[in-house]
């Protein structure tokens, strides 16, 4: 049995939504000291809908799939959707991730979440 699933590898070669957004609405950037991995996440909202999401990822294979495929989860929803993404989801998305690779779809939701509370923060929303 191979180590990555091919949805892994497919978004680990070919990563959707990489980059970052001129004046994003929200941005969350958060790393994992022990493995390296540092993710930021850019969202550009429109009546409270993820209108568009980058993302820039400094770390392994399973870091940048994970952030891909978790951008690819919340184009186009509500916030309230989007907060309720979580990390086994994008894990689940990607067919699955050695244990000890896990953490990299934790940075994705965290980074996601601390982009919403940026969102939320520069407009004093809870």
């Amino acid at each position: 049995m191979a180590l990555y699933s091919e949805k892994v590898m497919d978004h680990f070669r070919h990563p959707r939504n990489v980059g970052s957004i001129e004046n994003a609405d929200g941005i969350g950037e958060v790393g994992n000291g022990k493995c390296g991995d540092i993710m930021k996440m850019y969202l550009k909202i429109d009546d409270d809908v993820v209108s568009d999401v980058k993302f820039e990822t400094f770390g392994c294979g399973s870091a940048i799939a994970s952030s891909s495929m978790a951008t690819e989860m919340i184009k186009g929803k509500p916030l309230t959707e989007v907060l309720q993404l979580t990390n086994k989801a994008v894990a689940e998305a990607l067919d699955g991730l050695p244990v000890h690779k896990l953490h990299c779809s934790v940075l994705a939701e965290e980074a996601i979440k601390a982009a919403v509370q940026d969102y939320y923060d520069k407009r004093n929303r809870d």
